[in-house]
């Protein structure tokens, strides 16, 4: 079963001569445990995607279901019910309390969904390099250093999918890069599903699919820079054990050849 389904989905917004389809007639499917990249250009749909997956808007038309279940799209309550068990969401600003340091910052998100776990909260803190920096206030922070606290602040009640909108968008080259391996690194030791909207090419490398859109319409789905990682990975391997198997009979046959040669001249 599907973790994510979208079929035939459309957002539009105004009427008439000011319509405008953000999202037309989108089919998506994305499965457990995929680390999805939605590339565009600004006003392809690609944020307007992410919040209809995250169930912070409604669609106008389509089918959405999530796990096999439809996802409630006019009911504000049973909407936010679905992303406090299901979502966690790491915003482009980090969105951290000023007044709560770090660790506050996740544990609050997890008396909120009523399972306070200080040490898992730490473990993850831990997992994005934060390690001793539990205390400090985000002020006292760098600019990477506070994304990822929202990092495990949106891992905090251990939900089934993260959502990123432009995550790396306030943040320099080199820091973007540490945020990404944070982000994926942590995420695939949880075994959760990712699915993070950039406009920068460079990001995909971290993604194993990325989907592109433009006008509101899925133009390419294809296999991201992990899954050509993991392909040359398994190409290396097997090369390898070929080249050792090779390695392993030519020693086989020398040791037959030598043993043959012995027995010759000492007959």
């Amino acid at each position: 079963m599907s973790l994510i389904d979208l079929k035939q989905v459309s957002r539009i917004y105004g009427e008439g001569a000011t319509e405008v389809r953000a999202l037309d007639c989108v089919d998506l499917t994305i499965e457990q445990g995929e680390i999805v990249a939605l590339l565009g250009p600004s006003g392809s749909g690609k944020t307007t995607l992410l919040n209809v997956i995250a169930a912070l808007d409604q669609p106008n038309d389509g089918e959405y279901s999530f796990e096999g279940d439809k996802v409630p799209r006019d009911n504000v309550e049973s909407m936010t019910e679905f992303r406090r068990e299901n979502i966690g969401y790491i915003f482009q600003f980090f969105n951290l309390l000023g007044d709560l340091t770090a660790i506050e910052n996740i544990t609050l998100v997890q008396e909120l969904s009523g399972n306070r776990d200080l040490e898992f909260a730490e473990k993850l803190l831990k997992d994005v390099g934060l390690e001793g920096l539990e205390n400090r206030f985000p002020s006292q922070m760098s600019g990477g250093q506070r994304q990822r606290v929202a990092i495990a602040r949106s891992l905090a009640k251990r939900p089934k999918m993260i959502l990123g909108d432009e995550l790396t968008g306030n943040l320099d080259t080199k820091t973007s890069k540490q945020v990404m391996e944070s982000l994926i690194d942590t995420c695939r030791e949880n075994k959760m599903t990712t699915l993070f909207v950039t406009h920068d090419a460079s990001l995909t490398q971290y993604a194993s699919r990325v989907i592109r859109l433009d006008s509101g319409k899925i133009v390419s789905d294809e296999q991201g820079g992990l899954s050509s990682i993991s392909g040359k990975a398994k190409t290396l391997v097997k090369d390898v054990k070929k080249g050792a198997q090779s390695i392993a009979e030519d020693g086989v046959n020398m040791v037959k050849s030598v043993t043959s040669k012995a027995s010759e001249i000492f007959r």
